[in-house]
């Protein structure tokens, strides 16, 4: 992507950790499939698969745009790990108490209610696939806790080998799905020109679908996956940039082939689905009419896998980033912080497990006496607001001396990074204005 300077210098990897390679290789990707798997949630999916549904292969640009500008985001929170030594919880620090303040509240608020709906999203898929075993409730607090159990007793490394594994079903299930609903290759090609819906408000939700394909904190934590595996210093820089586009390829060839069957199966029959997960288990409902209950059962098996990984992805990447967090708080962070989270021992912290715990127990409660009003506008505020202040303060922070000059944003990044800020900026002005305000008070 941005700023590829082709610089792999090695400034020395901490103790057990893999020395940098020479080149680039693909055996050495990893980070990158982990902030896919997590990014594209069930939400993403059905969001692109409604656009598909509403507008056929219109929007099929915008939905590739959303991937680009999400790669530079990424890019830059990998970059800014691996050119500093430092973690990006530091670099926020480093600029004033207020991002400090911004972080806690919103970690605090936005994982006890994304817990419960991740929780949500996994069990939708096993309800419907083994509908007399137990109620929908049961089963989200079932993969909450095997969530739990498996984070907390792994470590990065078979962490990252399942979600390879839940990965290749779920590429393996959309592509099935796009070759299945035969899309029509050149209306495709003619949607990848930048034109918009003629309907109202189409130039909010075109930056809807852009702004909602793969993943919002998770991308934050992109960066510190790059040091779990072990890349920690400068001579990374190629294999993570690799490894990054690698991540985004992945997402686009999700997104697109939702869009295929959006446009093909719904689209064309005048179909529409519900917005949300739900939205999956009808078009389950449809698939099973066109194409047989085989077909509908192993698409909800991908359901399942797009969904799982998405909690797992959060119980781990947002655990370490939260105990990244305590630890700067009590004074514990260390110049080269992520050599701390390559060894380890960020992942075996009682911060680590405190998040852990918070995202999965007091959710439940959520699960079995629904979500408070108005908790769910302030977590719809503070979700908006983080994607304009992550790439807003990467601005700041590539920019800046606190950035080796070498590594520090070129134009292109600038360019995208402003991109990315000022689209974000929009959304979250947008959300906090739909917002019912007058039931709030």
């Amino acid at each position: 992507m941005a700023d590829i300077t082709g610089n792999t210098r090695n400034t020395g990897a901490p103790d057990g950790t893999v020395p940098a390679p020479r080149k680039s290789s693909w055996r050495y990707i990893g980070p990158g499939i982990v902030v896919a798997a997590t990014g594209v949630g069930a939400g993403d999916l059905v969001a692109t698969l409604i656009a598909g549904s509403n507008f056929g292969y219109t929007l099929l640009w915008a939905a590739i745009i959303g991937c680009l500008v999400k790669i530079s985001l990424a890019e830059a929170c990998g970059r800014w790990h691996l050119s500093t030594g430092r973690t990006l919880f530091d670099g926020w620090a480093s600029l004033g108490r207020w991002t400090t303040w911004f972080f806690a509240v919103y970690v605090v608020i936005w994982g006890f209610v994304y817990g419960a709906a991740a929780m949500s999203s996994s069990a939708l898929p096993l309800q419907a696939l083994f509908p007399d075993v137990m109620d929908l409730k049961w089963w989200a607090v079932a993969c909450g806790l095997v969530g739990l159990v498996f984070v907390w007793f792994n470590k990065y490394a078979v962490f990252e080998k399942v979600m390879t594994v839940l990965v290749g079903v779920m590429f393996v299930v959309t592509v099935y799905l796009a070759i299945r609903v035969t899309p029509n290759l050149g209306d495709a090609f003619a949607g990848l020109l930048p034109v918009l819906p003629d309907e109202k408000d189409s130039v909010l939700n075109t930056l809807g679908l852009i702004g909602g394909v793969g993943g919002t904190i998770t991308l934050a934590a992109y960066g510190y996956w790059v040091n779990a595996k072990g890349w920690t210093d400068t001579g990374w820089m190629k294999i993570m940039r690799l490894d990054n586009r690698v991540a985004y390829a992945t997402t686009g060839i999700f997104v697109v082939a939702m869009l295929f069957v959006g446009a093909e199966l719904l689209h064309s029959a005048n179909v529409a689905i519900a917005s949300g997960e739900k939205g999956l288990i009808q078009l389950g409902d449809i698939l099973a009419e066109e194409y047989g209950t085989a077909t509908s059962k192993f698409f909800l098996v991908g359901f399942f896998a797009t969904s799982f990984t998405s909690l797992i992805g959060v119980w781990h990447g947002v655990s370490l980033m939260f105990a990244d967090f305590v630890a700067r708080l009590r004074g514990e962070g260390e110049a080269r912080g992520g050599d701390e989270v390559a060894s380890g021992r960020r992942e075996r912290s009682w911060a680590f497990r405190a998040y852990l715990l918070w995202l999965t127990f007091p959710p439940i409660v959520l699960l079995f006496q629904g979500q408070p009003f108005r908790l769910i506008i302030v977590y719809g505020v503070l979700g908006a607001a983080f994607m304009p202040f992550l790439a807003l303060t990467l601005i700041w922070l590539l920019n800046s001396t606190r950035t080796p000059r070498e590594w520090r944003n070129g134009w292109l990044s600038n360019g995208m990074l402003a991109i990315a800020g000022l689209l974000f900026l929009v959304l979250c002005v947008k959300q906090i204005w739909d917002q019912p305000w007058s039931e709030f008070f």
